[in-house]
């Protein structure tokens, strides 16, 4: 522990598992005091008692109301909000445009986008006030699908495509008050990522998929299989005033895609 965020307070949505998960006990390590809203109760259950310096609520963070509620708390509690992180996210299961049924499409979209999309513009909105009273920052997580096709399905792809947007756009909108960048992790082990209800996914999970740990290595230069730990430092990092220069950029964990 170097206490890199020592006196920090940091506001999580979807931090109960995964990626999420790692970040914020990284968050914990290096001094910051963190709240998270997760939408699955258990999960909550599992956050809860873990460290004094860590709220836990049950929350949907596609809600203005539930994400409005959990700034309400900190702010009671800590007295205010210094960065902010998202990590809700569903999958598609590779599922291609031609493979959705026509009727099927509209759900399809709508619960991607939602939770994809929505989600991070909804927090961004309910914590951005704040975040400009204390010049803080605000890091959205995004995926190696935001660079490449074939990481995912259309849906997915085009979701994660979008959020590259969102952070440019909040980027140019919140300067020069607080900074907003991104992370982009590539395929990571140890994630509770599901699939689509709209697709009939709702019970497939990505980390369940036979041989992901050797499709991982092999599909990344430096043949590594990611998993949260290998992306909790970006997110560390970005959160400190060590990256108080850095404003619309995205680090991109994925074990060096790009280079192939």
């Amino acid at each position: 522990m170097t206490d890199l965020l020592q006196d920090k307070v940091i506001l999580c949505t979807g931090g109960g598992s995964g990626i999420g998960r790692g970040a914020v006990e990284a968050f914990l390590a290096e001094g910051a005091k963190v709240a998270v809203l997760e939408l699955d109760p258990h999960k909550v259950g599992d956050l809860a008692g873990r460290s004094p310096s860590l709220l836990a609520c049950e929350g949907d963070a596609t809600r203005h109301e539930d994400v409005s509620s959990l700034t309400g708390e900190v702010l009671a509690r800590w007295g205010q909000i210094d960065g902010c992180a998202t990590f809700v996210g569903i999958f598609d299961h590779y599922r291609r445009l031609e493979d959705i049924p026509p009727e099927d499409l509209p759900a399809a979209f709508q619960e991607i986008f939602s939770v994809n999309v929505q989600s991070a513009l909804v927090t961004a909105a309910a914590v951005l006030p704040d975040l400009r009273r204390s010049k803080g920052s605000l890091t959205i997580t995004l995926s190696s699908s935001s660079f490449f096709p074939g990481r995912g399905g259309t849906l997915y792809v085009a979701s994660k495509f979008a959020l590259r947007g969102v952070v440019a756009s909040l980027a140019h909108e919140a300067a020069p008050d607080v900074r907003v960048n991104g992370v982009a992790p590539g395929g990571t082990l140890e994630t509770d990522l599901r699939g689509a209800t709209a697709l009939g996914q709702a019970e497939e999970r990505l980390d369940e998929r036979p041989g992901r740990r050797e499709a991982l290595e092999a599909r990344t230069p430096l043949r590594i299989a990611l998993t949260p730990a290998h992306h909790a430092g970006a997110f560390v990092f970005l959160a400190s005033d060590a990256a108080a220069g850095i404003t619309g950029e995205i680090i991109r964990t994925d074990g060096g895609l790009s280079v192939r």
